[in-house]
């Protein structure tokens, strides 16, 4: 059966989000999705801003995979027809009446008419279904339990005109109809993940939503690993999604969170059970990853982390910010022999970091294993260069999509293993490129500073 056309209702958030959470799923499942609409880059661009696209699929069973894993799909319809005006659209759709007229003689339906950027009226609604007489179907309308829904979809550009008025029925810019598919389930679980419905979080957890994207991209693999686990929030995702999760931290009381005598289990754990996914966090260690205990590599299906950038808590690595090299560092007695040593830490900065999460994915990740992580860029210096700078030999760039903040944003990277020979452990000596004398600065260079400098130039 050759692909067939479907629209894609999505949830208007995180659009630029849509496209790789798409093709990572489809890879996952083995399937392709058809782009062929949107082979200018300027049409995918502007497409991606509104809330439908249409889509080629090989069949319902592919459309039923995407709404069930997918977080931004609303849901999924046959596209029966599309048309500047409701003329346009019902010729379309006597035209492919082949597709639809075995639901003609006893099929159970319902009509719904839905605007977008614009609240129909009852009558316009009523209108719109009689016009649609000429189908002739003979089944029962059934308002509850249909075997099949029909949709109608109007898209208004904006929700007021130009000169400020409210829109009119039936001015729009397209209209599309067809049969639903499926709804997208996946959404329900941005309330499972909810935050403020945790056992256990912090200040710099991350929102259910984002790190259900972020599991998504990871194909949740069957082990993967979060070298900046914190509170765990992109572990209970991707745990819940089928992987197996190794943590780790700098500092183990984020991992721990608060307990007294009588709790003596991890945060980590606590809200883990929470979601049914103890058996899957596989270990929770404590160390700073540029001195790692990994003594081989390939290990990972997946690494999948958000690095501290510095707006709510900013890198740190072993060491002293400042050595006298004159003079041995300072024995200091502790009070209490009894509490744990806590070493002292320096600033790791963020382009550094970055090079060495990339050159550490490549020692550790398997053939083909993908690297997940958000990068914080300033939005009037970004530059494409910036991340491909940051690519080591072997690793290549699957997915960059921007969560836009106004002057700074941060840009969910996926980076691929692309290579099946080994390489050796990163030294961490790096200084912010994998290019032998390359000078660029890329945007998210000393991040930490222009943000708290209001992104002026840094002295």
């Amino acid at each position: 059966m050759p692909p067939r056309d479907y629209l894609f209702v999505f949830a208007q958030a995180h659009d630029e989000f849509r496209i790789p959470e798409l093709q990572s799923i489809s890879e996952l499942h083995g399937f392709t999705i058809d782009f062929s609409h949107y082979t200018d880059p300027l049409v995918r661009k502007a497409a991606v801003k509104r809330p439908f696209m249409i889509l080629e699929l090989e069949g319902d069973a592919h459309a039923k995979l995407l709404a069930s894993r997918c977080i931004l799909i609303k849901s999924i319809y046959e596209l029966y027809a599309q048309g500047s005006t409701y003329d346009e659209l019902h010729e379309a759709n006597k035209g492919v009446r082949t597709r639809w007229e075995q639901y003609v003689s006893d099929t159970s339906f319902k009509f719904t008419v839905v605007g977008y950027n614009h609240r129909l009226s009852q009558r316009w609604q009523r209108n719109v279904i009689e016009s649609f007489s000429y189908m002739d179907f003979l089944g029962k309308i059934d308002m509850k339990d249909p075997d099949i829904v029909l949709g109608c979809f109007e898209e208004y550009e904006n929700d007021r005109r130009p000169d400020g008025s409210r829109n009119i029925d039936g001015v729009f810019r397209q209209v599309y109809f067809g049969r639903l598919v499926v709804e997208g389930t996946a959404r329900s679980l941005i309330r499972t993940f909810d935050v403020k419905k945790r056992n256990y979080f912090g200040n710099t957890s991350m929102e259910a939503e984002i790190s259900l994207l972020m599991a998504n991209q990871t194909q949740a693999g069957k082990l993967i690993y979060d070298p900046f686990i914190g509170t765990g929030s992109m572990a209970y995702t991707t745990a819940y999604f089928g992987a197996f999760v190794y943590g780790s931290d700098i500092d183990g009381r984020q991992m721990r969170g608060k307990g007294n005598s009588i709790c003596k289990t991890p945060g980590i754990i606590r809200a883990a059970a929470q979601y049914d996914v103890v058996s899957r966090i596989m270990d929770l260690c404590t160390f700073d990853v540029t001195h790692n205990p990994w003594r081989s590599g390939c290990l990972f299906d997946a690494i999948v982390t958000d690095p501290p950038y510095g707006v709510r808590a900013g890198a740190k690595r072993l060491g002293r910010k400042k050595v006298r090299e004159d003079r041995p560092p300072p024995q200091v007695p502790r009070a209490n022999p009894d509490e744990p040593y806590i070493p002292p830490t320096k600033p790791y900065e963020l382009s550094a970091l970055v090079v060495d999460l990339i050159l550490l994915a490549r020692y550790l990740l398997k053939p083909h294993g993908l690297l997940v992580f958000f990068l914080p860029t300033v939005t009037d210096s970004y530059e494409e260069v910036d991340i491909i700078l940051s690519l080591c030999e072997g690793m290549e760039l699957v997915a960059n999509s921007l969560q836009d903040f106004g002057t700074w944003g941060r840009r969910l990277i996926t980076i691929r293993k692309i290579v099946t020979n080994d390489y050796p452990p990163p030294t961490f000596e790096t200084v912010g490129s994998c290019r032998e004398g390359d000078d660029h600065t890329p945007s998210h260079k000393d991040f930490r500073e222009k943000y708290f400098q209001g992104f002026k130039a840094v002295e």
